[in-house]
């Protein structure tokens, strides 16, 4: 089937093609007709599946050949995303598609001044992308009224309500025309979507070109059990061991992202960060870089998850898991996109089983494990399984008991030197970094609990120089301020 045979006009045809766009993809096939035929729509579909393109293609469509002109301070389709990013990257689309076309484009979010927003508003746009909570403000201010918009689009709807918009999405659906065509677009569809759903769409065609909730089957997907204040060294451990040098990495807190972000750069990895508290345009740049390959690692809380429109990403690595299972398949979707394959590498503690669970029960498979020499996790990871079980946790290995002593081998047992930090089966990330000349400036508070490791091996203690037991040395007994 061809772009042409979905009955496309010969402009958008032409961008297209352009654009290197061979074949329609499963969900573009089903839901540019029923776009074009002004239905609303339902649609479960993976990140990556060129959802974009179907929804944006038969729009465009739809804006030249229906309706007046747009008038001042109007719009006449709304998409709503839920991050910022996603938003850049959904206005680059139309602007790429609607290529040629007289129509106006518009992505309007928080984190930056509202002023130019609203002047770009003033002689009204054909497409306008928002964020719920900027699209309010600027309504409440009057710089963009509901009257002339034809269509609305939700695109990744459950992310929407994961952030904790709905009551910002209850109040656009208000203030909306009761008359209009209404698309929702997401990967992943709980209660609340499908109540939401209910709500808003009228006789909707229903698509899905996976099941619901699905990872992409091309994406091999493992679970490396591991303490958690060992974290930061396996990951390290694991980037170099496998000569990863392209991938993207999920941390739960930014202090997490800051920390294996310097672990990098000490390393020699070219690296940037993407979180909440960085301004817009630096998270845009960011972006930029890693996608031209001027950066090797970017390491991001979820709120890059969604919308990372990435070519050829080989490898996503969850330092953290998420706390919200549908996370899980959104952060892996940014690998094995498009019909590629894709690598997705989960390091998991015993205080992840809960979250561990619940992303195997909404995936429906269980993830195989696979301990890594040297980062055997002393609390052991208790099973899981598909459904959502935490089965009973796993026993410690039991250890060789130690020979009773006899009383005059008390004192000599006593002095026995403790283990050198050279004999560890492995080498702390930061100490390889010193080792590669680079030095660790990491302090000691680590987010992920890790004491700092030495930079070299600490020399056995020369004779009559041992210290008071009541005074440890450095490094070692209770951790020093």
């Amino acid at each position: 089937m061809s772009f042409a045979s979905l009955g496309l006009i010969d402009p958008l045809l032409r961008n297209v093609q352009d654009l290197n766009y061979q074949t329609p993809t499963p969900v573009q096939t089903k839901a540019i007709p029923a776009v074009l035929s002004g239905k609303d729509v339902m649609a479960a579909a993976q990140t990556g599946t060129g959802k974009t393109a179907g929804f944006a293609l038969p729009l465009l469509q739809r804006l030249v050949q229906h309706g007046p002109a747009v008038f001042s301070n109007r719009a006449r389709v709304l998409v709503l995303v839920p991050t910022r990013e996603l938003a850049e990257q959904v206005l680059q689309s139309f602007i790429d598609y609607g290529k040629g076309l007289d129509l106006r484009f518009l992505a309007a979010y928080g984190g930056v001044s509202i002023n130019p927003q609203m002047m770009k508003l003033r002689k009204g746009v054909d497409v306008l992308v928002a964020t719920p909570g900027r699209l309010l403000d600027l309504n409440r201010q009057n710089a963009v009224q509901f009257d002339q918009v034809q269509t609305l689009v939700l695109d990744e709807a459950d992310r929407m309500l994961d952030l904790g918009f709905a009551r910002e999405l209850n109040a656009v659906f208000a203030a909306l025309p009761a008359q209009r065509q209404t698309l929702l677009f997401s990967a992943t569809f709980t209660d609340d979507i499908h109540a939401m759903a209910a709500g808003i769409l009228r006789g909707p065609v229903n698509i899905s070109v996976s099941p619901p909730n699905a990872t992409a089957s091309k994406i091999k997907q493992w679970v490396v059990p591991v303490d958690k204040k060992n974290k930061p060294d396996l990951f390290m451990h694991l980037v170099a061991e496998n000569n990863w040098e392209h991938a993207l990495v999920f941390v739960k807190t930014r202090n997490g992202v800051d920390y294996l972000a310097a672990m990098l750069d000490e390393a020699g990895y070219a690296v940037d960060t993407i979180h909440g508290d960085k301004p817009q345009p630096a998270r845009l740049r960011a972006l930029e870089r890693f996608k031209t390959g001027e950066v090797h690692m970017l390491v991001a809380t979820d709120v890059a998850a969604r919308g990372l429109d990435i070519d050829d990403l080989p490898l996503v690595i969850n330092v953290d898991l998420p706390i919200v299972a549908q996370d899980y398949v959104h952060r892996i979707g940014r690998t094995g996109r498009a019909g590629a394959s894709g690598v997705a590498v989960s390091l998991v503690c015993a205080d992840e089983a809960p979250q561990l669970a619940a992303i195997e029960a909404l995936i429906r498979q269980t993830l195989p494990r696979e301990e890594e020499p040297g980062f055997e996790a002393e609390h052991r990871v208790p099973q899981t399984s598909a459904t959502g079980q935490i089965i009973k946790k796993p026993k410690k290995p039991k250890k060789p008991k130690v020979p009773q002593a006899a009383p005059g081998a008390m004192q000599v047992l006593s002095k026995k030197p403790h283990p050198q930090s050279g004999e560890n089966k492995r080498k702390p990330a930061a100490q390889r970094a010193v080792a590669a000349g680079k030095g660790t400036s990491l302090s000691s508070g680590n987010p992920f609990s890790v004491q700092k490791p030495r930079s070299k091996p600490a020399s056995k203690p020369a004779a009559g120089s041992l210290k008071p037991a009541g005074k440890p040395t450095g490094g070692r007994g209770k951790r020093q301020p």
